[in-house]
């Protein structure tokens, strides 16, 4: 048989010493669909940034005149005015929503660890009933629970105050779903088992084994729940009255509220709103960098 004949256990339309699938010219079109749907997606979510920052460089003239996205000339002076309203409140605002979301974060991290490991490694009548309520918490938007959260508080006496933010905020069930899922992946049930042959107690198998094998995953859990609560709006507008205790988001929603009034008082709302996001974007920077190094490093030990 001549060796141009087509084999008969090829597929249909396919012959021997052809490349299968599209041409390249073909394979690159159908590539660049994903890569112009990524690009036009990251302009959407980067545009109000962008917004953001042109507006917080003009003074108030500039910014109620056409807007353009060129500078302006106001951001010294609009970061002077943030600066000197009432005698600094912005910096105090600032400070608690550091104060909230670094403490509620480390909490709820913490939590969320011990509950996810449990739920992981220990096998207990009960055990997924437990986590598909959990689940179920993940599922229930949070407004639902601030007004229940607002009158089991008030009971206590505990609205009005630092503890009344946080304390809502330490279980967080989605937190402890992703520390279960990683711990299930991360820690083999082995390594357990060896610790507890060697005599090490739980807690010790706990902290000295498991808990450095889930940083990595514990890293992630922290990092929503940093930007949560940094984001949180509606939990510390229902629980605080007293302003000086109110974290940046209230404290940019009270200025913006008076700016019906007074105007003037938009350039310091759009520069707060500017400087708000700067600890979120060093936050994200610092935790890749910590990931890439965790991932390194357990890459190489294993």
């Amino acid at each position: 048989m001549s060796s141009l004949a087509v084999r008969k256990d090829a597929p249909a339309g396919i012959t021997p010493g052809t490349a299968q699938g599209p041409p390249p010219a073909r394979r690159r079109r159908i590539a660049l669909v994903p890569t112009l749907t990524l690009a036009l997606g990251a302009l959407y979510c980067l545009l109000p940034v962008a917004w953001v920052v042109i507006a917080a460089t003009k003074s108030g003239r500039e910014l109620f005149s056409t807007f353009t996205f060129l500078p302006g000339t106001g951001l010294a002076d609009n970061l002077s005015d943030l600066n000197a309203y009432r005698d600094g409140v912005y910096w105090t605002w600032m400070g608690n929503s550091a104060l909230y979301a670094g403490l509620g974060a480390l909490l709820s991290t913490a939590v969320s660890a011990v509950s996810g490991y449990a739920l992981a490694i220990y096998r207990f009548r009960g055990r997924e009933t437990v986590f598909n309520i959990l689940m179920a918490g993940v599922l229930m938007p949070p407004v639902i629970l601030a007004v229940p959260q607002y009158l089991l508080l008030a009971e206590a006496d505990l609205t009005d105050s630092y503890a009344s933010v946080l304390l809502p905020l330490v279980l967080s069930p989605y937190g402890v779903y992703l520390a279960r899922i990683y711990a299930a992946a991360a820690v083999p049930a082995d390594v357990v088992e060896a610790g507890r042959m060697d005599g090490a107690g739980e807690w010790r198998i706990f902290t000295r084994i498991a808990l450095p094998m889930m940083v990595p995953g514990l890293v992630t859990v922290f990092l929503f729940q940093f930007v949560a609560v940094w984001n949180n709006f509606l939990l510390p507008y229902i629980m605080l009255s007293d302003d000086e205790k109110f974290p940046i988001t209230l404290g940019l929603f009270t200025l913006l509220e008076q700016g019906a009034n007074t105007p003037a008082l938009y350039t310091l709302v759009i520069t707060g709103a500017l400087l708000a996001v700067g600890p979120l974007i060093a936050l994200f920077l610092v935790v890749q960098r910590f990931w890439s190094l965790d991932l390194l490093s357990g890459a190489v030990k294993s």
